[in-house]
C-alpha cells in the first residue's frame, strides 16, 4: 500500500505542475471514489486499475452513470489484453502504463478531458503482443483440463496419459509459470491469455 501512497503522490506532482491542470483529490480507497467524483465532476479520473481488487470495474461503470462526461485513464504496471477489454467495456477511455514518462501522461490527461480515446505505447505493445505461453501443446491440455476441476485421475484418462505423466505436466507447468501450485498456474495461464 505504501508503493500505492507513493505513486499517487508522484501524479498528483506531475499533474499539480501543470498550469492548465488542478488535482482536485486524491483518493486512496476505490470506495470513495464514486462519492468524490459526484461531488468534484473531474473531467479526468486517473486510476490505478488491479482487477484482483473486487468491485474495481463496477465503481469505474457507476462513474460514467454519474459523471457521463469525466474521462477515466487507467494505469497498471502490466496490461493484458482481457483486462484493457473488461475495462474498455464498463467505460475505461484511456489506457497507461505505470512505467510511463510523466509528459506521456501529462499528455493523456488532457487528451482525456478533450473528450478522445487514448492509449499509450507501452500499454498497446502489452496488448497487441502479449506474452507467448511458456506451455507446451500437451501441457496445455494437461492444465485445460485441471481448470475444469478434474482430479489428476480423470486428467489422465481423459488424455491418455499415465497418473504419473499428469503429475509430471503439472510440476513443468508450476516451474514454467513460477507458481506454487496447480490452482495459481491456472489462474496466471488464464490471466495471460494461455489457457
Amino acid at each position: 500500500m505504501e508503493e500505492m501512497g507513493l505513486l499517487r503522490g508522484a501524479l498528483r506532482a506531475v499533474l499539480s505542475n501543470e498550469e492548465d491542470m488542478e488535482v482536485v483529490a486524491d483518493v486512496a480507497q476505490v470506495g470513495e471514489l464514486l462519492t468524490v467524483v459526484r461531488r468534484e465532476q473531474p473531467d479526468v479520473v486517473v486510476l490505478g486499475l488491479d482487477l484482483d481488487v473486487p468491485d474495481q470495474l463496477r465503481v469505474v461503470e457507476r462513474i460514467g452513470a454519474v459523471a457521463p462526461d469525466t474521462g477515466v485513464l487507467a494505469m497498471s504496471g502490466r496490461w493484458r489484453p482481457t483486462a484493457m477489454q473488461a475495462a474498455a467495456a464498463v467505460g475505461v477511455r484511456g489506457f497507461i502504463s505505470k512505467d510511463g514518462p510523466p509528459d506521456e501522461l501529462v499528455r493523456m490527461v488532457r487528451s482525456l478531458a478533450a473528450g478522445e480515446r487514448v492509449i499509450d505505447p507501452l500499454a498497446a505493445v502489452a496488448v497487441l503482443g502479449p506474452p507467448r505461453s511458456p506451455l507446451t501443446g500437451r501441457e496445455t491440455e494437461v492444465l485445460r483440463a485441471a481448470a475444469e476441476g478434474l482430479p489428476l485421475k480423470e486428467i489422465a484418462r481423459r488424455l491418455y496419459l499415465a497418473h504419473g505423466t499428469v503429475r509430471n505436466h503439472l510440476s513443468v507447468i508450476m516451474r514454467k509459470t513460477g507458481t506454487r501450485n496447480r490452482l495459481e498456474a491456472i489462474r496466471r495461464a488464464q490471466r495471460d491469455g494461455w489457457l
